[in-house]
């Protein structure tokens, strides 16, 4: 089977992608051909086109779609089956296998890669591994950000952080990625939830996902403001001071600024009684951080990375379905924006602006 697709092209050199329409080659022993109903628009591609590169790139990881072909050695779907497509392997620890990173041939003859997946396409070629089997009444569109900014925002609560209700969170960055975080926060009984962001109109979003208490960055130090809504009373830190902070703190954005304010944010431990909190790295970092080392050593505070929200998708995804369906996680909220795949310059670009007030789509 050759399936005529259109997808989006990174050019090796500068400039904007490029719809490319051509026929996908026969899927390879342990790969899987999928019609793609939407993709999830991430702002981390941001980086990949941002950076130099050594050859065309195929952008895109997360997405719906159903099995169109499949190779002789795929036994974990059939054609007609729907998927969600997601750059996390399935389930890792039940295989040995290596997952093989999708790539194309173009038809001027230059090899494109992606650096797992690609889903900026109405169809796709991936490794099974990629792939997370749904039930047929799925719904479509909404659903195709699971594979990213849910898991990974909701993940670093559930997994990585271990919330447990009552705990306080501080979640730096309330884009798709950030309002996940805060959504799982709300299921958990974490309180409060506080959202710290740069757009007030993004602050008044994260309150309908569940966050307690907002604070603009632009407008007031988000550490002092965290502080002050954590202070306890009756306890203090080596230097004698009340404790303060949230017992976890998230940085959904990765920028050097953000990477150190959650650990200065994060609780400080009690003298000679609990240690301090737990600063959580959930945005991709494009630099190093500065930390305080006395500030990690005295108040015995962590500092962790959360990739992809320590999740297993095979596991989880049923999980977060369940929320949508239970009304917890409300994915059609959270899509604030759709594309046709077109229109991928354009979706790009309001990524590039900061226009995208929750998470943006594709649909084929």
């Amino acid at each position: 089977m050759n399936a005529l697709a259109r997808v989006a092209v990174l050019p090796q050199e500068k400039g904007p992608l490029a719809i490319i329409k051509m026929n996908l080659p026969d899927p390879g022993p342990f790969e899987v051909v999928v019609k793609q109903f939407a993709s999830g628009v991430c702002h981390s591609q941001l980086h990949q086109i941002h950076n130099k590169r050594n050859s065309p790139l195929l952008l895109g990881h997360e997405s719906t779609g159903v099995v169109v072909a499949k190779g002789k050695e795929v036994n974990y779907v059939c054609e007609g089956d729907h998927v969600m497509v997601t750059w996390v392997p399935r389930n890792k620890i039940m295989t040995t296998r290596s997952a093989k990173a999708s790539s194309l041939k173009l038809p001027n003859g230059d090899l494109a890669r992606a650096e797992n997946v690609f889903t900026w396409a109405d169809h796709t070629i991936v490794d099974e591994q990629y792939v997370v089997r749904v039930p047929r009444n799925t719904v479509k569109d909404v659903t195709a950000i699971i594979g990213c900014a849910v898991i990974t925002g909701a993940g670093a609560i559930i997994h990585t952080a271990g919330v447990k209700k009552g705990e306080s969170v501080a979640i730096f960055g309330v884009g798709g990625v950030g309002l996940s975080a805060v959504a799982a926060a709300k299921v958990v009984g974490a309180d409060p939830i506080i959202a710290i962001d740069l757009n007030e109109e993004k602050l008044g979003f994260a309150r309908k996902f569940g966050a307690t208490a907002t604070i603009n960055a632009s407008q007031d130090d988000p550490v002092k403001a965290i502080r002050a809504l954590t202070t306890r009373t009756g306890v203090y830190d080596f230097w004698q001071r009340p404790v303060c902070g949230a017992d976890y703190t998230f940085d959904c954005i990765g920028l050097k600024v953000t990477m150190s304010q959650i650990l200065t944010a994060a609780r400080s431990g009690s003298f000679g009684v609990s240690s301090g909190g737990t600063a959580v790295l959930v945005g991709v970092p494009q630099t190093n951080a500065e930390l305080t080392g006395w500030d990690i050593l005295c108040n015995e505070k962590k500092y962790i990375g959360s990739f992809a929200g320590s999740c297993i998708p095979e596991r989880d995804f049923p999980l977060f379905l369940e929320w949508y369906k239970n009304g917890q996680l409300d994915l059609d909220a959270l899509v604030t924006q759709r594309f046709k795949l077109d229109q991928i310059n354009e979706a790009v670009s309001a990524l590039e602006q900061g226009q995208v007030q929750g998470r943006a789509i594709l649909e084929f």
